[in-house]
């Protein structure tokens, strides 16, 4: 284990307590299981150095606090915890896209909604928050995160979400890959922080494909939109490669499914023949506009086009990214385990999972040691590493090196 884990002057600021509700369970649980190997081998490691221990809570063998929300039969619900929290440093992890859970009311049987977990997490909330010593909330997929400006008289409801959590008494929010980051001006004095899967993504792609070539007469980076530009010009630069862009031309006269139809994708780079092209974005919904990006590159002579999207929703089902797939417009699509996929999911040629739940170990447990995550936000010099283990000998030599 890499001594980056061991915290040699810091004690834990309170007993760490994970509060994961139902729809993050199997995340919390990798992330649970990360945490407990850290530890131990930080304690193995202060042994070793012959460093006074002291107390650290790290005698135990897992971190899950035992919680729960019941529901009555009218739909109604309350938050459970089921062990003391006082003095605890409580993470409360929440999937606000996990619609596979149900729940009964009247007879009916109802799918959770973005808006029921939410309310859940505040209920746990709400039963720890007159014990614990501090609480934090990661939210991989951010709450209403799409509805995060007004045009016209509308909600502000990712901004109302944000306030609220932070009057409950929520010191520290830990987002991934936020649809607009800047959201987080609604609180201005309180802990935001918006981490970034690209390393885990680079990661994901040299496991998969090994044949990568990374240099800019072989690889090229895709924003589909302009929104995605940041995020595109952060991997291109840390891969040294180019990259191009689309824009979407759409049809403001008219309002279909709640936005404005896209009438072309315009394209502005230099040439994608004869390369892999990389399309990042934050989030494949119905996937439609990402299918078009990639049928458009293949009909520019690209080699391989290869998608790697935070949050994997799938909303409209798989059969087109199957149907693109056959027909040779996408050769991969990589998403994380940040929120919840179908099973279906996992029995497509094309998915790749970039897993995160060391990541989150990791963030969860810097927090708790009250240590700097500068590094864990910024994680460029594990991507150049990384590349240069990978150019050294391919990912097969990577893997030797740990």
């Amino acid at each position: 284990m890499s001594n980056q884990y061991v915290f040699n002057d810091r004690l834990p600021i309170a007993p760490l307590k994970i509060a994961a509700l139902e729809s993050c369970h199997d995340l919390a649980t990798k992330v649970n299981d990360h945490i407990v190997n850290f530890r131990r081998n930080d304690a193995e490691e202060l042994k070793r150095r012959q460093q006074n221990l002291q107390y650290r809570g790290y005698d135990v063998d897992s971190y899950l606090l035992d919680c729960a929300c019941p529901r009555f039969g009218s739909g109604e619900a309350k938050g459970v915890v089921r062990e003391s929290v006082r003095g605890t440093d409580i993470f409360a992890m929440v999937d606000v896209t996990n619609h596979s859970l149900t729940y009964k009311m009247s007879g009916y049987i109802n799918h959770m909604s973005p808006d029921d977990h939410y309310q859940d997490l505040k209920r746990i909330i709400g039963a720890c928050a007159s014990t614990a010593h501090r609480i934090n909330v990661i939210m991989p997929f951010l709450y209403e995160s799409r509805q995060h400006k007004r045009t016209n008289r509308e909600s502000l409801d990712c901004a109302m979400a944000l306030e609220e959590l932070v009057s409950m008494g929520v010191s520290n929010i830990i987002t991934f890959d936020a649809h607009d980051p800047r959201v987080q001006n609604a609180i201005p004095l309180s802990g935001l922080d918006n981490f970034m899967p690209t390393y885990q993504f680079v990661k994901a792609l040299f496991k998969h494909d090994k044949t990568l070539k990374i240099d800019k007469d072989h690889l090229m980076v895709i924003s589909p939109d302009e929104g995605a530009m940041n995020r595109a010009v952060y991997l291109a630069n840390n891969l040294g490669v180019d990259m191009g862009m689309f824009y979407k031309r759409r049809d403001y006269s008219k309002v279909i499914n709640g936005r404005n139809p896209i009438v072309a994708h315009e394209f502005l780079g230099s040439s994608v023949e004869g390369k892999t092209v990389l399309i990042i974005d934050d989030m494949i919904a119905s996937g439609e506009s990402m299918l078009d990006t990639a049928k458009e590159l293949k009909n520019r002579k690209a080699a391989k086009v290869a998608v790697c999207c935070t949050f994997g929703l799938f909303t409209n089902g798989f059969e087109k990214f199957d149907e693109f797939y056959n027909k040779g417009y996408i050769d991969s699509v990589v998403t994380t385990n940040l929120n919840y996929r179908s099973p279906e999911l996992f029995n497509r040629e094309w998915y790749v999972e970039a897993d995160m739940s060391k990541y989150i170990a990791a963030i969860i447990n810097s927090l708790n040691h009250d240590a700097s995550i500068g590094n864990v936000l910024s994680p460029t010099e594990k991507i150049q590493k990384l590349i240069k283990k990978y150019n050294a000998g391919g990912y097969d030599y990577y893997q030797k090196l740990g």
